[in-house]
């Protein structure tokens, strides 16, 4: 009676492992094969010689899907034998096959030298495969030949392929052949299949796999694996740039280096509904933004809708005219007004689109409204898309990008400081959405979400990879179709000095380099900067959990920053005297805050107190949240129209300071804790 190995009573690998042991050449036959299953065998032939009575010779059955199955069954024309071009995409799809397990699982130093001996072994003539292509084979045959006059060849015969899993692992049945005449006749039927002419030899592409992966004898130079890196990272780049083509228009009028910008965000445009032109000033966004749109326009017909502040209406105007875009200008400051009634635009340009950064305001949530209504792709514009936390990054991206979309990537270190479990368990949202990005402060995350929508380029990246150098004087340029060349201009800092007569009484710096002006900086004592300084030691009622966590974390800093604020406030004089002015009363009202809040016993405002709430002369495109509140007829102060001084007393700093305080409290909560 044969002997049975189901691998779970009896392995099938200890019995193959001991019967090669003493053989002189082996013959299998297997419906797959694992390269990293070969592991298992490869010490008992190891020392074998090759040649034709010292080799093992593996003939791999060819797996065919199932929708190939039923079109060979139910096909119109079956001859039952494939023809070249058929023998050479079969080949090519097993070889695939083979290189597609080892991207399969994490490497291992096992694995690796498992993979190496295989590939040694088949250069060494130890061991040759084939692919047998005439139809598909099943079969699971392994024969060992041996120096033995009683049992020349042994047989196992069942369901286990070559692999870690079927010889060793998983539930199979096998059953060992020792008897003489059947061991002949499989023998026999092997040679038959081994000899068919669509039976072709692999081992050569299998030897170029392992060559050429993870598990190859020589290093990768690091090099190589930067430029991998670099490829895959490049791919949409790459995509866009032979994705889309630049308008005839356009061709004499946009550099290189904008034709470029300009397809890569075609793509990101085209592939997630949106994209931020981030260049920095001066390299011609405006241009670029309006290609974009003509491509879509031209494309797929689309029309656009530009909003922009009102100092940039005329320009746009005379963008669209220009270049023949299907258009319309509204200035941001009358968003509010026009887009509720507004037909459809497919395509919404926002220049500026940093002034959107507040996502409680009226301009943002009409805009949009607008967009998500209209299912309209948006182009954002901003040199500064970043100003002073990442929340005015995603407030740009959630114009087009939902707020529980699934965006593919995750804030991994963000996952990894807190875990997954613990991370969705604090902030209740999907890991891989743009509101699981707000709650990351890593850099690298946010880098990882920009690269999908945002294009910027640098002056230096474009001089390093586009601008020529002329060879006379050394300098950069880049050159202009009709021949003209626009040179880089040199940075070379330079001081500036000016006099101040301390004797003129009409000499503004005079007054305000004023000893006695020198001498209030100097004294500040700066309480809201060391708050900690002033918390009792035994207080009456005992802090909670959470404000004993609020009063460890303040700064006692206090007066040792008054080098730092005295720098600050004379940077200011140098830029201007407004400018300082500006800033003086600006300190004075955050004071004033503060005092309002000691006054009527209510918490102290520790958050940062930003400029936009405590000015109303501070030029912002999204105003309704200053203080005091405005009524202009566009509703918002525009960046060219001119500003007032004006002299306030200590009853206008109280006024203001209790707007300011009530904006904290109620509308700006999160923002001020």
């Amino acid at each position: 009676m044969p002997r049975i190995f189901d691998n779970i009573e009896a392995q099938l690998s200890d019995a193959l492992r001991g019967t090669l042991r003493g053989g002189t050449h082996a013959d299998f036959c297997v419906g797959y094969f694992n390269l990293r299953g070969w592991r298992g065998i490869a010490p008992e032939i190891q020392s074998w010689p090759g040649g034709e009575r010292g080799r093992c010779r593996l003939l791999v059955g060819m797996q065919r899907p199932p929708q190939e199955s039923v079109r060979d069954q139910f096909g119109l024309t079956r001859d039952g034998l494939p023809d070249n071009q058929v023998i050479l995409r079969l080949k090519r799809e097993a070889a695939e096959d083979f290189r597609h397990q080892l991207t399969v699982g994490a490497p291992s130093a096992r694995d690796e030298a498992g993979l190496r001996q295989l590939c040694r072994q088949i250069q060494a003539g130890q061991l040759v495969i084939k692919l047998y292509l005439r139809y598909p084979l099943h079969a699971k045959l392994y024969l060992a030949h041996r120096p033995d006059h009683v049992t020349p060849i042994v047989g196992y015969l069942g369901s286990s392929n070559l692999t870690l899993a079927g010889l060793s692992k998983q539930g199979e049945l096998n059953v060992d052949v020792v008897d003489h005449d059947a061991c002949t006749k499989l023998h026999r039927w092997f040679d038959d299949r081994w000899n068919d002419e669509w039976c072709l030899d692999i081992s050569d592409e299998l030897v170029q796999i392992i060559a050429t992966s993870w598990a190859r004898e020589e290093p990768v130079p690091p090099y190589h694996v930067y430029l991998k890196m670099a490829y895959h990272l490049s791919q949409e780049a790459r995509a866009g740039l032979a994705q889309f083509r630049i308008p005839k228009d356009f061709g004499d009028e946009l550099f290189e280096f904008q034709k470029a910008a300009v397809k890569i965000a075609a793509h990101h445009l085209n592939k997630r509904d949106g994209v931020l032109l981030g260049d920095v000033v001066g390299l011609g966004k405006t241009l670029m933004a309006t290609a974009l749109a003509r491509i879509f326009q031209d494309d797929h017909l689309t029309e656009t809708l530009i909003i922009c502040p009102k100092n940039l209406e005329k320009m746009w105007n005379d963008y669209v005219q220009r270049y023949r875009l299907i258009a319309k200008v509204v200035p941001l400051s009358m968003v509010t007004r026009v887009l509720p009634d507004l037909r459809r635009y497919r395509v919404v340009l926002i220049d500026e689109s940093h002034n959107l950064r507040n996502r409680e305001g009226r301009q943002y949530k009409t805009i949009l409204d607008y967009v998500v209504k209209n299912d309209s792709r948006c182009i954002l514009l901003s040199a500064t898309p970043y100003n002073k936390t990442y929340l005015d990054l995603s407030a740009q991206l959630r114009l087009f990008v939902p707020d529980d979309e699934d965006l593919g990537i995750r804030p991994e270190h963000k996952l990894q400081e807190l875990g997954e479990i613990e991370f969705v368990r604090r902030h209740q949202c999907g890991v891989r959405t743009l509101a699981a990005f707000e709650k990351s402060e890593h850099p690298d995350d946010w880098r990882e979400l920009m690269r999908r929508y945002l294009v910027r380029r640098t002056r230096t990246f474009i001089q390093d990879n586009y601008a020529e150098r002329d060879p006379e004087s050394g300098r950069t340029f880049l050159a202009f179709p009709d021949g003209r060349r626009f040179y880089f201009p040199a940075r070379v800092p330079k001081t500036v000095g000016f006099v101040i007569d301390d004797r003129r009484t009409d000499d503004p710096y005079a007054r305000l380099y004023a000893p006695a002006v020198v001498d209030a900086v100097n004294d500040l004592r700066l309480p809201r900067y060391g708050l900690g300084n002033y918390v009792l030691s035994r207080p009456q009622q005992r802090p909670t959990a959470t404000e004993q966590q609020v009063l460890d974390g303040l700064s006692r800093a206090g007066k040792r920053l008054m080098g730092f604020s005295r720098t600050n406030l004379f940077k200011r004089l140098e830029s201007g005297g407004p400018a300082f002015i500006q800033s003086v009363e600006r300190h004075v009202l955050r004071n004033f805050v503060f005092l309002h809040a000691i006054e009527h016993n209510l918490p102290l405002p520790l958050g940062g107190q930003n400029a936009e709430l405590l000015d109303p002369r501070f030029v912002d495109e999204d105003a309704e949240g200053a203080l005091p509140a405005r009524d202009d007829e566009e509703g918002t102060v525009g960046p060219d129209e001119p500003v007032t001084p004006s002299s306030p007393g200590e009853s206008d700093y109280r006024l203001r300071a209790g707007a300011v305080y009530a904006e904290y409290a109620e509308r700006h909560k999160t923002r001020f804790k």
